[in-house]
């Protein structure tokens, strides 16, 4: 895969899109590392156990309907289905979608400083299966 520069990220939260407030966009994803090592082993052996993940975000606040905090406020403490892509470009083999349900635990309404943006950064963890489609 040749290198490229993040520019155009793909984001929707409960079927809206806030793509255009995106400012940075981590989706993580990992699996529990379980040991397997037994008596007589010379060196620790291991298999993957259950997976997890996070959606990281930051973005720029917007108080508007359909916005940022209209979109995510009533959300707090519920699930809800993000989908993701490195690019807004249709889904392929080199721009794969991902779409997953995110438990929303945190959601800070009001944040910034004299004379600065006002921002949202928020980590929420998946819950349930990631599936990606690549069409």
């Amino acid at each position: 895969m040749a290198a490229f520069i993040m520019k155009n990220a793909y984001l929707t939260i409960n079927g809206v899109a806030l793509s255009d407030h995106v400012t940075s966009i981590t989706f993580n994803r990992d699996a529990d590392q379980i040991e397997t090592t037994a008596m007589g082993d010379n060196t620790r052996t291991y298999i993957g156990g259950l997976q997890a993940g996070s959606l990281d975000l930051e973005l720029n606040q917007d108080l508007a309907a359909g916005e940022v905090e209209a979109t995510c406020y009533t959300l707090l403490g519920t699930t809800t289905t993000c989908v993701v892509k490195n690019d807004a470009a249709a889904a392929s083999a080199t721009n794969p979608v991902y779409t997953f349900d995110v438990l929303v635990t945190e959601l800070p309404s009001v944040n910034g400083s004299v004379g600065e943006l006002s921002t949202v950064s928020v980590s929420w963890p998946i819950t349930g299966d990631v599936v990606k489609a690549t069409s």
